[in-house]
């Protein structure tokens, strides 16, 4: 049996036209024409969408803090990491993912390490995301943000949760969020050798 490398690669199947039905705030819906190894052409369904950052805050009690979101499409609150869009023009992932942390939850971190990559959904949808494990966590005292919680955001609890109870709750089908589950599980593999093996923050996406 022949070794195959298990990594994935880029790659581009030929397009012979591309249809764009709406173009919203932040999502464009789009249907592509693909030609398929065999010559067929099938159209191919999917969202345009900007990317996305999350953190995995953990502090040194070993805990990480969750936030709880109303998602309207899911019709659930969720619990889920502090996170959002890749929408400030020339701004890092690591300097996106520092921002949300402190919008949406209040804190700062002086360690970062790039701890997943993960595609969203990419039978749909383009979204890429990169998770974060962000330590040295402290508050932001409360003068220095400027921040305003607003719609979905406005009444978003904050809580530390330990580590292995976090892996419990996803593992049991308490923690739905597809972010929230990767960061948790990838944070609890990556704590058997206490990190050492993360890639550092400003790491390439590949």
């Amino acid at each position: 049996m022949d070794t195959v490398e298990v990594v994935d690669v880029p790659e581009e199947w030929k397009v012979v036209s591309s249809t764009e039905h709406f173009r919203a705030r932040v999502i464009t819906g789009v249907t592509d024409a693909v030609v398929m190894p065999d010559g067929e052409v099938v159209n191919r369904d999917y969202v345009v969408h900007p990317g996305s950052v999350a953190v995995v805050a953990l502090d040194d009690q070993e805990r990480i803090l969750l936030i709880r979101q109303y998602r309207h499409p899911a019709r659930r609150l969720l619990w889920e990491l502090p996170a959002g869009l890749r929408d400030v023009d020339g701004e890092s992932l690591r300097d996106g993912a520092a921002r949300e942390l402190a919008e949406e939850a209040g804190y700062r971190a002086g360690t970062w390490h790039t701890l997943v990559d993960a595609l969203i959904s990419p039978g749909m949808s383009d979204e890429r995301t990169r998770i974060f494990l962000a330590r040295d966590v402290s508050p932001i005292p409360e003068g220095e943000l400027d921040f305003v919680h607003r719609h979905e955001e406005a009444d978003m609890p904050v809580v530390w949760i330990p580590l292995s109870d976090a892996v419990r709750r996803a593992m049991a089908g308490m923690i739905h969020n597809s972010q929230a589950v990767a960061g948790i599980l990838a944070a609890y593999a990556a704590s058997a050798d206490g990190f050492a093996s993360l890639r550092p923050a400003d790491a390439p996406e590949a």
